[in-house]
């Protein structure tokens, strides 16, 4: 398969970092923490997608980091109690103080062999020194 773009930009050792770094997470959903529709809260799922960001941009750079933005996030399927949600962050830019992380939600049916994308956004990052102050994300090279 042909690098894209992203990908070619990129040295080998951070194609292997990002590589390395993806972060997965699944979480079943219960009644507590559905709304009165009975699917997945949005702030619930922010939360996730925003922890499992943190995780793939902190094991790509081992550095302390701080969420700055999030992109578009958009909601394609309700995820209803009973189900299982899989969350599934990868980075895809890295920068010189800042990376960026994409976050996809599966849900699956807990019963059946049935899994759907449900929703997808892009999550900011900045690497900060022991002073606070922003530092270079990537050294490695």
């Amino acid at each position: 398969m042909p690098l894209t773009d992203t990908e070619t930009q990129y040295s080998d050792a951070i194609r292997a970092r990002i590589a390395q770094s993806e972060a997965r997470v699944i979480k079943a959903i219960f009644p507590s923490i559905t709304n009165h529709h009975n699917t997945l809260f949005g702030g619930e799922a922010l939360a996730w997608m925003d922890e499992t960001a943190f995780i793939a941009a902190t094991r790509f750079c081992r550095k302390t980091l701080v969420t700055v933005s999030s992109d578009r996030i958009d909601f394609n399927k309700s995820i209803p109690a009973g189900t299982l949600a899989e969350i599934i962050a990868n980075v895809i830019y890295v920068g010189n103080t800042s990376l960026k992380v994409e976050v996809n939600i599966f849900v699956e049916d807990m019963y059946q062999d049935h899994r759907e994308h449900a929703i997808r956004g892009v999550f900011t990052f900045v690497a900060l020194d022991e002073d606070r102050k922003p530092t270079k994300v990537w050294s490695g090279d």
